[in-house]
């Protein structure tokens, strides 16, 4: 089921040590853990438990997300990412990554006019 737009879908930590990270928190808060694979590292989805689908994920500030600041991020749906872009420069934000794909669906990173930053993607 898809969520109203304007709704928090997911939350990423991109970083440098995604692996010691990925252990941090499946340390401190019992998270269990499933690599994606990006060709020569793994990224993770982190789950609460294994039948979870994923909590969130744990990125490494590598290839497709070398621009993505190292914080935890939430990502909140747009119907149009290119407009949602456009109409946040217009309103005084910056565009810190994108817009681009990640997977089948549209993404950017946003900084708002007093510096917080969200990711903002399509839900197809």
């Amino acid at each position: 089921m898809k969520k109203p737009l304007g709704s928090i879908v997911w939350t990423d930590l991109t970083v440098n040590n995604a692996d010691e990270v990925r252990d941090f928190y499946s340390k401190v808060l019992g998270w269990k853990h499933e690599a994606i694979g990006m060709g020569e590292y793994n990224d993770y989805v982190m789950k609460a438990n294994d039948a979870d689908g994923g909590t969130s994920g744990i990125c490494n500030a590598r290839g497709i997300n070398s621009n993505v600041p190292a914080q935890w991020m939430i990502y909140v749906t747009v119907s149009d990412v290119e407009l949602a872009v456009k109409t946040c420069i217009v309103n005084g934000g910056k565009v810190l990554d994108g817009p681009r794909k990640m997977g089948k669906n549209d993404f950017a990173v946003i900084e708002d006019p007093a510096g917080a930053v969200m990711g903002i993607i399509t839900d197809r």
